[in-house]
């Protein structure tokens, strides 16, 4: 049931070596239960996609991989679709799922790398769309009591690339199921200035979802590298939401800077652009470096440990703070 001494290198977009101690997979609650049950004692730790990971030293204990499947129409109205979705399904196959069955509500986060499981974790979002947006409920088994919890929209905790599970709930909980309503009336948001461009040059001006989804498709590829062609995990950073007196410091130096008004007080100014103009885009360092497309997103040229990975985000935190006085924070779960 459990292999031992296992690489995780093609179990993660970074494709960064790193054993461990032992695996298993999982496909359904109770084969889940079993394999807790057989890893007391043990330091349990919970493999979805593996896209929003960065692996510095080899695992001990025990790594369980989520395989649940299924995409289940619990409830239907004529207005609107309930769905049951296992956590380990790949997302973007669920995204394309909804596409071809005119569920509208999650087009915009096309083509993101990972697992439906982890999507609430870090309420995943793109082009002017977020998990909390249509995510109804889930269901997590607790780790200690082995028992299923249902969660709530409200017991998530949503916040920023953020909810209970990266914070107060850590490592207690692993996801099986998430419920997430869709309506069937179109309902699309295009309002996202770059989908706009992509369509007005593609000559669509009535778009479908699923021209919506090719235009979201189009623009991460042109972007953001293949995984499968350059070990990443997408965005490294998160978007600082900082307080308006350091933007207009910021515009004393640089009146281009880009910024958008989160309320009467913060704004949140895109990382990209600071690590860029800290001179950092499509700068390498050793077998890994920052993409020559997005800056946003750091790369392993083949060969980079997790830990050269990690000193590398480091050095850009520290020298974009030095030069704006705003900390940077990963996005990635650092292991």
């Amino acid at each position: 049931m459990f292999q031992k001494n296992v690489n995780l290198k093609s179990y993660t977009t970074f494709g960064i070596d790193s054993n461990a101690s032992l695996f298993a997979s999982f496909s359904d609650t109770e084969s889940l239960k079993n394999l807790l049950e057989l890893s007391a004692n043990n330091q349990i730790t919970i493999l979805g996609g593996g896209s929003n990971m960065l692996l510095t030293k080899d695992i001990e204990g025990v790594v369980l991989k989520n395989e649940i499947l299924g995409i289940k129409v619990v409830e239907e109205t004529e207005e609107s679709v309930l769905l049951k979705v296992g956590g380990g399904v790949v997302w973007h196959d669920f995204v394309l799922y909804t596409i071809e069955n005119n569920y509208f509500g999650l087009e915009n986060l096309s083509l993101i790398p990972g697992s439906v499981g982890a999507s609430p974790m870090q309420n995943i979002g793109a082009y002017g769309v977020e998990i909390k947006d249509t995510f109804e409920k889930l269901e997590a088994l607790h780790i200690v009591k082995k028992n299923i919890e249902t969660f709530t929209h409200q017991q998530c905790e949503f916040g920023y690339r953020e909810s209970v599970f990266k914070r107060k709930l850590k490592g207690e909980y692993i996801i099986t199921y998430v419920y997430f309503r869709l309506s069937k009336n179109p309902n699309l948001n295009t309002s996202y200035g770059a989908i706009n461009a992509e369509l007005a040059e593609k000559g669509i001006l009535s778009p479908n979802i699923k021209d919506v989804s090719d235009a979201v498709i189009s623009i991460r590829k042109s972007k953001l590298p293949d995984p499968k062609e350059l070990g990443n995990a997408g965005s490294f950073f998160k978007n600082p939401v900082v307080p308006k007196i350091i933007l207009e410091k910021i515009k004393e130096i640089y009146p281009n800077v880009p910024f958008y008004l989160m309320n009467d007080d913060e704004v949140k100014i895109p990382a990209g652009w600071l690590i860029e103009t800290s001179g950092w885009k499509g700068k390498k360092v050793g077998s890994c470096g920052v993409h020559t497309k997005q800056a946003l997103v750091l790369v392993n040229y083949g060969g980079a440990t997790g830990k050269e990975v990690f000193d590398l985000s480091q050095q850009i935190i520290d020298e974009v703070h030095n030069k704006f006085s705003i900390l940077l924070e990963r996005e990635v779960n650092i292991l």
